[in-house]
């Protein structure tokens, strides 16, 4: 098990706390939160604790709106083929299946495109283009890509198609020149909300249409894709965002389409509860599963569907190819596992960098990010795609891995990405070189400290502070996401009260009382397996954890998932 380092997130004005603790009527610790979310006074308590559809941003004050709604409308109004092209992965299709939706929801004459991503790889391509245009389009809408397609935009015009980019990431020095380019991150726009996910502005243009043409309320009915898309995307769940995955889980669990509904009973849940984490492990990987192994417009068909027996078939395609990805993943895994530990020499080199020409390019970069987990080092996977090394990076805190890679660019065909995670080509002959070059960037700019795995804790809490008013209040921060992340708890002294064992392949579960309180928790750590010979024998220890909840029996309990413990005595 990897050793921590814990740290106690800091909050300067303690008074300010008591007095907005004293103004909501609760704990210090539950108004410590706030704080750290930069929530500081009733009225934004307020606003946060019931978002509302009311407080979302005006579509047109993002740049390029009113030329992209007129030229929709027109095409509307004429019944011009309008093709929607998406990206592969969760938030792509869900864009895909919205924009659509909507059109047709309208009478137009729409069709979609999801690019295959072993063949024609990410974003707008040319043969892509040549596909959408041999439908006979008159507009091409890009959803979730496109912000950095300078020439493929240049190709499209010359083609006669007009295009709309619908598009989250971030542009380059150069605009694409379309007829209308919505991207919140673009240059002069002035859209207040910086942070959409690529279904978020493709839902801004559909409200921008519908308010033109009358129809207002018309887009919310797919605010269940918005948040499908905005909690697998990994965007910020505040602001904007936090209303639309919000109100969007909320259709879910009350009147979810046939094909989520599908795809939650094939993962082996049931609808009426499932929250944003569940759909970032459990259903977002069944729907990229279709686009690392094969066709992704299959996920879309699934979301766009109204027959119940069709998204049964297709959620059922959806379940057996993410069985297939994770196969083919275990097989990658392991076998990167053993490069790892009989050839590398993790004391010389800092990364990981390993190259295996039959692995598959559809899940390397899952693979790299279980491998940053195991032995937090910024870590790139290559594979052999067309004579040429292509691969995906993923980094540790605190490591700029895009920066990094811009340092080697003169090894590399091409690259792109942010400092989390960024892909990557290199020619073959070249491999040795840049792992050479890219380890000496890593050791200039990462010390000792850096490679612990750092735990950011909210506050301390007493088990005695745990009362339901608490739970129900700690409930209501949700959805969890980046920017708004599940509290982190720092419990002190805690007694484990009976003999821990271990369940599943390596999990943790054990009970914990403290001192002072007749409060007893369940806890499980999942994958903490090694630290049950340290406390077999009943221990005192200090536990950071997150509080979840377990049914059992038709109750539902807190239970806290553990995240990391230290040992203090044994009794």
């Amino acid at each position: 098990m990897l050793k921590k380092r814990w740290k106690i997130k800091e909050v300067e004005d303690d008074y300010s706390i008591k007095s907005l603790a004293d103004s909501l009527t609760v704990s210090d610790v539950l108004a410590r939160l706030l704080f750290l979310r930069n929530i500081k006074s009733f009225s934004q308590a307020k606003s946060f604790f019931r978002p509302s559809l009311d407080s979302l941003n005006d579509p047109f004050q993002m740049d390029g709106m009113e030329s992209a709604t007129y030229r929709m409308i027109t095409a509307l109004t004429e019944n011009q083929l309008i093709c929607i092209y998406g990206d592969y992965d969760v938030d792509g299709t869900c864009s895909t299946a919205l924009l659509y939706l909507f059109l047709k929801e309208l009478g137009a004459n729409a069709e979609f495109y999801i690019p295959q991503r072993l063949t024609e790889g990410y974003g707008i391509s040319k043969s892509g283009i040549e596909n959408v245009k041999a439908k006979g389009t008159s507009l091409m809408i890009s959803v979730d890509c496109g912000i950095t397609a300078i020439d493929e935009t240049d190709y499209i015009n010359s083609l006669g198609m007009d295009l709309i980019i619908c598009d989250h990431h971030q542009p380059k020095d150069e605009i694409p020149r379309a007829l209308a380019v919505l991207d919140p991150l673009k240059p002069g726009c002035e859209y207040p909300f910086k942070y959409l996910s690529g279904a978020g502005v493709a839902f801004k243009l559909a409200q921008g249409v519908a308010e033109r043409i009358g129809k207002r309320e018309l887009p919310l009915k797919y605010l269940d894709l918005v948040a499908m898309a905005g909690a697998a995307d990994i965007v910020p769940l505040v602001d904007e965002n936090r209303i639309l995955v919000k109100e969007g889980l909320e259709m879910i669990n009350t009147n979810p389409r046939p094909g989520v509904e599908a795809l939650i009973e094939s993962s082996n849940m049931c609808v009426g509860n499932l929250t944003s984490g569940q759909v970032v492990f459990t259903i977002a990987p069944r729907i990229n599963a279709v686009g690392r192994l094969g066709d992704a417009q299959r996920a879309v068909e699934l979301l766009i569907t109204s027959d119940k027996e069709e998204a049964l078939k297709l959620a059922r395609i959806l379940e057996s190819e993410n069985y297939e990805r994770r196969k083919i993943d275990e097989d990658t895994y392991d076998s990167a596992l053993e490069i790892v530990e009989n050839s590398l020499d993790l004391t010389e080199d800092i990364a990981i960098i390993l190259h295996q020409e039959k692995w598959h390019p559809g899940v390397i970069g899952i693979v790299a990010s279980r491998l940053v987990e195991k032995y937090y080092r910024p870590t790139i996977m290559l594979t052999t795609v067309d004579g040429v090394a292509k691969g995906s990076a993923r980094s540790i805190s605190n490591f700029n891995i895009y920066e990094a890679l811009k340092k080697c660019e003169d090894l590399l065909i091409h690259f792109g990405g942010h400092q989390a995670a960024a892909g990557l080509a290199v020619e073959l002959e070249k491999i040795d070189e840049f792992k050479s070059k890219f380890n000496r960037v890593v050791k200039e700019t990462i010390g000792e400290e850096d490679l612990l795995p750092e735990i950011n804790i909210d506050s301390k809490l007493k088990f005695s502070e745990i009362t339901p008013k608490f739970l129900r209040i700690v409930d209501m921060f949700a959805p969890f996401g980046p920017g708004n992340m599940r509290p982190v708890f720092l419990s002190e002294s805690v007694e484990v009260i009976n003999t821990p064992r271990i369940v599943g392949s390596n999990h943790l579960i054990l009970t914990l009382k403290q001192s002072g309180s007749d409060k007893v928790f369940d806890c499980i750590g999942f994958n903490m397996g090694e630290y049950f010979e340290s406390i077999k024998n009943k221990s005192l220890v200090d536990v950071v954890f997150t509080i979840d909840k377990t049914t059992r029996d038709g109750r539902t309990f807190p239970q806290f998932k553990i995240k990391d413990l230290k040992v203090i005595e044994n009794n």
